[in-house]
């Protein structure tokens, strides 16, 4: 779990014993039941992806809760939603399948990581499971780890995103589409 470079400080602040007892203690390579709770409660996540040449992204993801399934004890399943275009995501994940996804519940605070290796799917039984997905992203897990919640802020979910795609729900079409320096460059324009 640690490298040289996560020793070396370490080492520095004299915080090896605990960050090895963190590690035997907490972490974990298969889901439990309050794991999967947390998980399939939440209405957002983020997830880091890196590109080729290794610059890391973080992308926030959202959707009601359920969005993020447990196909089993160490497979998640998500969908990738409409969204710019850009789809950097998915595209990093296909040149470099590594990801870090971290669950924060601001109203509890609760935290939870997970690493894994993610594959992108285009079609199959998993993309009719998920209202609105144009892909769905598939995560491996190899290492999940609750982090200390001490310095997450408490807030408050005050309404869900009302273009989270749900079953019976047609999501409005955002303002920003409708712009004239992007219109004629959306999907199916000829511009």
């Amino acid at each position: 779990m640690y490298h040289p470079g996560s020793r070396s400080i370490q080492d520095r602040f004299d915080s090896r014993r605990i960050a090895d007892r963190l590690e035997q203690v907490t972490v974990h390579d298969e889901l439990s039941e309050s794991d999967t709770a947390f998980i399939t409660s939440a209405p957002m996540f983020f997830l880091a992806t890196a590109d080729a040449d290794g610059w890391p992204d973080c992308s926030y993801k959202g959707g009601l809760p359920g969005f993020v399934s447990v196909l089993d004890a160490r497979t998640l399943a998500f969908p990738s939603y409409d969204g710019n275009g850009m789809f950097r995501s998915l595209g990093n994940i296909d040149v470099s399948p590594k990801v870090g996804m971290l669950f924060i519940d601001f109203e509890r605070a609760s935290r939870m990581r997970i690493n894994g290796t993610a594959t992108v799917l285009f079609d199959g039984d998993l993309l009719s499971e998920f209202e609105g997905a144009q892909a769905i992203v598939r995560v491996d897990i190899q290492r999940i780890f609750p982090n200390c919640p001490r310095y997450v802020h408490r807030m408050q979910l005050l309404d869900y995103s009302v273009y989270a795609p749900a079953p019976g729900h047609a999501p409005p079409e955002p303002d920003w589409k409708q712009s004239a320096d992007f219109r004629d460059a959306l999907p199916g324009t000829s511009g």
